[in-house]
């Protein structure tokens, strides 16, 4: 009898605890930013649009600082996730990149946790996705993976026009022969015929009849460039290029890669002239790219994974 007791004791007090936690209230988020908030977030644009990676540190600590004073500010906090995205992505400009670096991660899916909970964005949940993937990748932990693909799925049904290339830009790092990449390549054409209403040729992708449909506002402002990235037409040309140059299909990367040409500010793009050079070694990158990561050289890398894996779109300056 008193084992009885002391069990239904223990499933009464487990179901408080589970009723106390679910019922706790979520953050919302403040819909005034402070001085300090603000001056937090310019600094972390600079950074990204300057491309000056080497920055990080510093503007990590003006957010963190920002993020204490006022854990409710949304956009502070989602810009934290993106800047532990940055510092992990591009370390290939480190000399020696440690290991420890893969933490950056996990403090992404953090904060982006937190931003989507105030927000509900779907951008936000894109990126969430996108860091439960790397983390489950990175940690060999399949629920966090199968989380972060039904989560991306969800963000893909919410706001195709952005996280088709969420998703698809991460499947370019895997073999040629794989699901992960073929399903990648798929995601990226999905993403053009969304951007455009429309199926384009897969064989020979001209964007020029399509360059009439450029706009900053609205769901499609995200296929073109913009305040936030001000380079997005050429760095996802850049990177759609690299992912057909690396399927083989060499004819169409051509295409893809002179599409980048077509963006009233592709004179100004800070990666023009590695494009350029994608046009020159275009049949050698078939094999350069199939190589593991590792083993590309830190000049040819595919875009993932390269020194421009975020300043490919983000660096450099809008002109509206």
């Amino acid at each position: 009898m008193i084992r009885v007791r002391l069990l239904l004791a223990a499933v009464l007090i487990s179901g408080c605890a589970s009723l106390a936690i679910s019922s706790a209230p979520k953050k919302k988020a403040n819909p005034v930013q402070s001085p300090q908030s603000k001056a937090a977030n310019d600094a972390f644009w600079s950074a990204l649009h300057g491309g000056r990676y080497e920055d990080t540190p510093q503007v990590k600590e003006l957010l963190q600082q920002a993020y204490l004073a006022d854990p409710f500010d949304a956009i502070t906090t989602a810009h934290l996730g993106f800047l532990h995205i940055w510092r992990l992505a591009e370390r290939a400009r480190l000399a020696e990149p440690k290991a420890s670096i893969t933490d950056d991660m996990i403090l992404s899916e953090r904060y982006f946790a937190e931003a989507v909970e105030m927000t509900q964005d779907p951008r936000f949940i894109g990126f969430l996705a996108g860091a439960e993937l790397a983390n489950g990748s990175i940690h060999k932990d399949q629920k966090v993976l199968r989380q972060g693909f039904f989560r991306m799925k969800e963000a893909v049904e919410k706001y195709p026009e952005f996280n088709l290339f969420s998703r698809g830009y991460s499947g370019s790092q895997f073999p040629v022969e794989s699901d992960f990449f073929k399903n990648g390549l798929a995601d990226m054409w999905a993403n053009i015929d969304f951007c455009f209403d429309g199926k384009i040729d897969r064989q020979d992708p001209d964007y020029g009849p399509l360059m009439s449909k450029i706009t900053t506002v609205g769901p499609k402002r995200v296929c073109w460039n913009g305040w936030i990235a001000p380079h997005n037409h050429e760095g996802f040309a850049l990177n759609l290029g690299d992912m057909l140059t690396k399927a083989g299909q060499t004819r169409a990367a051509r295409r893809m890669y002179e599409n980048a040409r077509l963006s009233p500010t592709y004179e100004q793009w800070p990666y023009k002239q590695v494009l350029e050079q994608r046009l020159q070694q275009l049949d050698e990158n078939v094999q350069v790219f199939r190589k593991p990561l590792d083993e590309q050289p830190k000049d040819r890398r595919l875009m993932f994974g390269s020194a421009f894996s975020c300043g490919g779109c983000h660096e450099g300056h809008f002109e509206g």
